[in-house]
C-alpha cells in the first residue's frame, strides 16, 4: 500500500534515481502525445484518452520513487505545498524539459520514417497562440489549474490518503482538459510538454512563453488554494517515511 499524504508526491532524499524516474515518465508522456497526434498513424479523437492513460500509468509506475510529477507546474505546486526542496524542484524542471525535448526529436524521427515508408508527408499543423493570446492563456491556465489542483487533493491530502485512484484521477483530469481546450492551444498544461510540442512543430516557438507563464501561474495558484483549504496540514514539517523506508527495531533475540 502506498501512503499518499506525506509520501507520494514528497521527494525522496535517498537516491538520485528520482531524477531518472522523472525523466523517464516525462519522456513517455511527451512521446505519446506526439505519436498519437501527428500523422501518419494518429489516434484522432482518441488522442486525449491515450495521453491521460499514459500519464496515469507513469504515475503508478514511478510515483514511489520520484513522486511522479512529470511536469514543472506540478513540481512547483508540490514545492509550494511544502513537499519538495527548491534544489529538487529546479533539478526536476531541468530533467523534465530535457526529456520532453528528446521525446520531441524521437517522435519526428519515427514519424518521418513512417511517412517515408508510406510515401506521404508528415501532417503537422502548428497552433500559433500569439494569434489568440487571451483565450490561449485562459485555456492553459484553467487546464493546468485543474491538473495541479487534482494532484494536490488526491495525492497529498490527509483526507484522501491510501486511495487507489490517484493516478487515474490525475490522468483523467488531463484527458478532460485536453478535450476541452485542445483545439485552442493543443492542450499542453505542462511546460515540458510545451517544449516537446514546439520541437515537433505542433506549436510555434514564439508562443512558448504563454504556455510556461500560464502553466506555472496555475500551479502556484493551485498550491495557494490547497493550503488555504488545509491550514493544519500546511503546518506539517518533515514528511513521514515510506513504508519500505521504516525501520523496525531489532527484537531482543536478534541482539543476542
Amino acid at each position: 500500500m502506498v501512503y499518499l499524504t506525506d509520501n507520494f508526491l514528497s521527494i525522496s532524499e535517498e537516491s538520485n534515481m528520482k531524477y531518472v524516474y522523472e525523466a523517464i515518465g516525462t519522456f513517455f508522456l511527451v512521446l505519446t502525445i506526439g505519436m498519437v497526434v501527428i500523422e501518419p498513424g494518429s489516434a484522432g479523437n482518441l488522442a486525449p484518452l491515450a495521453i491521460g492513460t499514459v500519464l496515469a500509468v507513469m504515475i503508478f509506475a514511478g510515483g514511489h520513487v520520484s513522486g511522479g510529477h512529470y511536469n514543472p507546474a506540478v513540481s512547483l505546486a508540490v514545492y509550494l505545498r511544502g513537499k519538495s526542496t527548491l534544489n529538487d524542484m529546479l533539478i526536476y524542471w531541468a530533467v523534465q524539459v530535457v526529456a520532453g525535448v528528446v521525446a520531441g526529436f524521437i517522435v519526428l524521427y519515427i514519424k518521418g520514417a513512417m511517412a517515408d515508408a508510406a510515401g506521404t508527408a508528415l501532417a503537422i499543423s502548428a497552433i500559433d497562440v500569439n494569434t489568440r493570446i487571451i483565450p490561449a492563456f485562459l485555456a492553459e491556465f484553467i487546464g493546468t489549474f485543474a491538473l495541479t489542483f487534482t494532484v494536490l487533493n488526491v495525492a497529498t491530502a490527509r483526507a484522501t490518503e491510501n486511495n487507489s485512484y490517484f493516478g487515474w484521477a490525475i490522468g483523467m483530469a488531463v484527458m478532460a482538459m485536453a478535450y476541452a481546450f485542445g483545439s485552442i492551444t493543443g492542450g499542453g498544461f505542462n511546460p515540458a510538454v510545451a517544449f516537446g510540442i514546439s520541437v515537433m512543430g505542433l506549436t510555434t516557438w514564439s508562443g512558448i512563453w504563454l504556455y510556461i507563464v500560464a502553466e506555472l501561474a496555475a500551479g502556484a495558484v493551485a498550491a495557494v488554494v490547497f493550503k488555504a483549504a488545509h491550514p493544519v496540514e500546511d503546518k506539517t514539517t518533515a514528511p513521514a517515511p515510506m513504508p519500505s523506508q521504516q525501520r523496525t527495531p531489532p527484537s531482543k533475540s536478534a541482539k543476542r
